[in-house]
């Protein structure tokens, strides 16, 4: 006979967490359907109907977004789309790139000045990038860099790098250092284990640490808002700003912008899944 723990479970608690489960869902996604339905209503007004479905669906929001153009005529959100791929690339090329050395020799490694650089890291994390925007925008002024994408992908990389160097040397103390003595054994450097063995097992970390990387860069406004004046250099979320006045709020035009910005990073989570899964849950079980 098989013990009670391993019964199946009864049909009344299962109905339960299938309600739980249901309520749970729309919850979460009532908020969604919000912005979408103030999306493909053709109205900038602000509807207090609690309905999170559209009486009237129409496209016009999506047209106004992604027909903007400049003062000579150009496509300008296909330009401020580029330049946060552009920014978003850069930022977490040059976070998981120079992280993934750096994070190596704190996981592997024993020098003097160890334990202190990575608190000195942990510190910065502490503080949000804002307060640093004064010297930041001196000193990308001085270098000729302000209104530069380049300028601003370096600005988001001083807050990218710490977390990367964190969270990659978690990961990369998970990995069995006998695989790289083996590798040393048999004639291999160091760069050589590095580069064929610890970094591919180090993929799923990789995974999560660019993606958390590109959404930082994707998502942030001040620095994006401060760093940039000239219209054709700005990033999305300032743009999502203008549609925010005063004295008005195309509201329409806002969520369909915010539906249109989220559309990269969601397709991002669908082909990462495995890897950030992987990521994630990485030194939850100990075998």
């Amino acid at each position: 006979m098989s013990s009670p723990s391993a019964q199946a479970p009864s049909p009344l608690r299962v109905a339960a967490a299938h309600a739980l489960l249901v309520v749970a869902c729309a919850v979460v996604l009532y908020p969604v359907l919000w912005v979408l339905k103030m999306a493909l209503t053709p109205s900038q007004a602000f509807s207090m109907d609690p309905s999170p479905f559209p009486t009237t669906v129409s496209l016009q929001n999506f047209r106004d977004v992604l027909g903007t153009v400049d003062a000579y005529g150009e496509a300008l959100f296909w330009r401020q789309l580029a330049n946060s791929v552009i920014v978003a690339l850069v930022t977490s090329a040059l976070g998981v790139g120079l992280s993934c050395t750096a994070a190596y020799a704190m996981s592997r490694m024993r020098f003097f000045g160890r334990e202190a650089s990575m608190q000195a890291f942990l510190i910065t994390q502490m503080f949000p990038g804002v307060v640093m925007l004064i010297p930041l925008y001196i000193l990308l002024d001085t270098l000729g860099l302000l209104d530069s994408l380049l300028g601003l992908a370096l600005v988001y990389s001083t807050t990218s790098i710490p977390f990367c160097t964190w969270n990659l040397k978690g990961y990369f103390d998970t990995i069995p250092r006998e695989l790289e003595e083996a590798a040393l054994m048999d004639g291999a450097d160091r760069w050589t284990t590095f580069t064929t063995i610890v970094l591919p097992l180090a993929r799923p970390a990789l995974a999560v640490t660019a993606l958390f990387s590109f959404m930082t860069a994707w998502n942030e406004f001040i620095l994006a808002a401060t760093l940039m004046s000239d219209e054709r250099a700005y990033t999305l979320p300032v743009v999502l700003q203008k549609y925010v006045g005063d004295f008005s709020t195309e509201w329409g035009r806002f969520a369909a912008g915010a539906v249109l910005v989220s559309i990269p990073v969601m397709a991002l989570f669908f082909l990462l899944q495995k890897q950030l899964v992987d990521g994630l849950t990485a030194g939850g079980v100990k075998g």
